[in-house]
C-alpha cells in the first residue's frame, strides 16, 4: 500500500494505491496470467451470495485447444485429476490462496512444487458456457471464500480519500 498525503486549504487528501494481489497474498508473491499472450476475459467472476447459491466462481479466459497453461504463481500442486468429468489442477500459494485451472490436461502431480509461469498442462476444448472454442476456467479462493482471480493480475485504480485533521 502506498499512501501520499498533503494538505490543501485545511483538507488532507491521501492517495491510496494498492494491488489486489498484495491484499490477497503475501507482499512478495508475484502472479501473472495463466495463458500467454494475455487472454481475453470471456466471462467474469460472479461471486454467489452464499457458497451453495448460483454464481461464477472464477473467470473464463479465451484460449485455444492445446495451448500451454501456466502456474499463475509459485506454489505446490494440491490436486491434479478429474473433478465432475473435467481435468483440473489446483495450486496452493502463500497467504492461504488456492488457484484452480480447468479443463487442463496435465503431467504435474499433487505435492509437486511449481514456479510462477511454469507449464502445468495444456488447455482442453469444451468448457461449458464458453463462447469460444476453448476457455480456461481460472478460480481463486482463500479457505472457503471465493475471490476474483483477476485481482492477482490487475492493479486497482488510484482512489482519493479525504482525511480529517485530529
Amino acid at each position: 500500500m502506498t499512501i501520499l498525503s498533503g494538505a490543501r486549504r485545511g483538507v488532507v487528501v491521501a492517495v491510496i494505491s494498492y494491488c489486489a494481489a498484495v491484499s490477497t497474498a503475501s507482499a512478495d508473491a508475484r502472479f501473472d496470467w495463466p495463458l500467454a499472450p494475455r487472454p481475453h476475459v470471456e466471462r467474469v467472476f460472479d461471486k454467489p451470495a452464499e457458497n451453495w447459491l448460483p454464481g461464477h466462481r472464477g473467470v473464463d479466459l479465451g484460449g485455444s485447444a492445446g495451448q500451454p497453461v501456466l502456474a499463475a504463481g509459485e506454489g505446490i500442486v494440491a490436486f491434479a485429476g478429474v473433478v465432475a468429468g473435467k481435468p483440473t489442477v489446483s495450486i496452493d500459494h502463500s497467504g492461504g490462496l488456492r488457484t484452480t485451472y480447468e479443463p487442463v490436461v496435465t503431467d504435474v502431480h499433487a505435492g509437486e512444487r511449481v514456479a510462477a509461469g511454469a507449464v502445468i498442462g495444456t488447455l482442453e476444448s469444451g468448457h461449458e458456457g464458453c463462447v469460444v472454442a476453448a476457455c480456461l476456467h481460472w478460480g481463486l479462493r482463500r479457505g472457503r471464500e471465493y475471490l476474483d482471480p483477476l485481482g492477482l493480475v490487475r492493479a486497482q485504480p488510484l482512489r482519493l480519500k479525504p482525511l480529517r485533521d485530529g
